[in-house]
């Protein structure tokens, strides 16, 4: 008598949970744009969704504690001045990616076929690549340093490519058969893993070698759903989940060597339809509940958090399911990525639960106006108590412009009143 054998993982029972109605997020007007998007980002701070908007392009931030620390300096108007303005591409941009290893290196894609590789610290266009894509770009995926991206396309053809070489370097025409747009992400082997549709419009995942595109690693036909599925990879366990626009669940499969090598792991269900999807980094995750991944699901009107978690009974640190991951500093300048340099992420430990710091020193140049923080380890020479003062006295500089500006603001708003004033006795003469 055979006995079928179960596949060994220690993710076979992760589960998916919502978070109590007191932790979403509501009275919120999700983007109703038609632009197959997550419609949402996340880091351990902040929450950032994309909101209906006359023109479009408006966003807003919420940040993930419940308790708000509002200090004196804080501005009591909404933000509607950029700190700067990146200008180049022709039509609406539809992605925004950026570099996983590179201080302050952006890709933005659009509408107008192209991919610019921005500085966003001076402004400047680092590479603009106008040439690689006769049709509308869906996805934008950089691997795990930085030096290559892999790209869908409109056409049909999934593209690696160098940017710093302006050069495609693989491409496979038809990865998935249908018309529908399809999505790439790089895994941490190196593969590329794609979603999109067979000519019969039934859904499909691939996994795919870049050294030989002839044949998938793995392909198999999902169902007949006709919402994009987004997927979103976590490196460090190997997990993809699958998130359908229109769906109202969430596939996650576990990508090993071993055939069939996309493992299907398990479905979590839910009653309402997904707008959009924000994937949380893992240093924002709570290790102490054996959490391994956190979305954050877009209603029509809420924005609801959703838990990832692997059943575990010790209450100890779980060295399997966290090992470092990457953590917020870069390892690279911007022109040294551009130099043709490339590192792995800075890896940090989640043992004692990533904090995020409270503040940054302000160190704004000519040259790089997002220089957020000094340079760290060997570039530092500064002691730690001349940076503690350095710090202080950014900090009290930067208190007394906002006072001066709060002090200039409520000047030209004591003289509008002033004219305003007058506009009426004006008024009131005539009559």
């Amino acid at each position: 008598m055979s006995r079928r054998v179960v596949r060994q993982s220690k993710f076979r029972h992760v589960f998916g949970q919502a978070a109590k109605a007191d932790q979403a997020y509501e009275d919120i007007r999700v983007s109703k744009v038609t632009w197959d998007s997550s419609f949402c980002a996340v880091n351990p701070k902040f929450l950032a969704i994309i909101v209906e908007a006359g023109g479009g392009g408006a966003f807003i931030v919420l940040p993930l504690a419940k308790v708000w620390q509002i200090p004196d300096y804080t501005p009591v108007r909404n933000i509607t001045e950029p700190i700067i303005t990146l200008e180049g591409h022709s039509k609406r941009v539809g992605i925004l990616s950026w570099h996983p290893t590179a201080r302050n290196v952006l890709l933005s894609a659009g509408g107008d076929n192209v991919i610019i590789i921005w500085n966003v610290g001076t402004g400047e266009v680092l590479l603009s690549l106008d040439d690689m894509h006769p049709d509308v770009i869906h996805s934008v995926c950089w691997n795990s340093n930085g030096s290559l991206l892999a790209t869908t396309c409109k056409d049909k053809t999934l593209r690696i490519i160098d940017p710093r070489k302006g050069q495609v370097v693989a491409e496979r025409f038809a990865a998935h058969e249908g018309m529908r747009p399809m999505r790439a992400v790089f895994t941490r082997q190196g593969h590329i893993f794609t979603t999109g549709f067979t000519r019969m419009s039934q859904r499909e995942l691939g996994l795919w070698d870049p050294n030989n595109f002839e044949e998938p690693v793995a392909l198999q036909e999902m169902d007949t759903s006709n919402g994009v599925l987004l997927p979103f990879y976590d490196p460090d366990s190997s997990i993809v989940y699958l998130c359908g626009k229109g769906d109202s669940s969430i596939r996650y499969f576990e990508i090993t060597d071993e055939p069939p090598f996309v493992h299907y792991l398990n479905t979590f269900s839910s009653k309402e339809p997904q707008r959009g999807m924000g994937f949380m980094p893992k240093r924002g995750l709570d290790v102490s509940k054996c959490e391994i991944a956190r979305f954050y699901k877009l209603h029509e009107r809420k924005c609801e958090p959703i838990i990832m978690t692997v059943p575990r009974k010790s209450d100890l640190f779980q060295d399997d399911l966290y090992p470092d991951t990457p953590g917020p500093e870069p390892a690279l300048e911007a022109d040294e990525w551009l130099s043709g340099q490339d590192a792995e992420p800075v890896l940090i430990s989640l043992r004692d639960g990533y904090v995020p710091p409270k503040h940054r020193e302000l160190r704004v140049t000519k040259r790089n106006i997002l220089d957020a923080r000094p340079p760290s380890g060997p570039r530092r020479s500064q002691s730690a108590s001349d940076a503690s003062l350095s710090q202080q006295h950014t900090l009290e500089t930067l208190l007394e412009e906002v006072k001066a500006l709060r002090e200039r603001v409520q000047a030209q708003e004591q003289r509008i009143m002033a004219l305003e004033n007058m506009l009426c006795e004006l008024v009131d003469g005539t009559d």
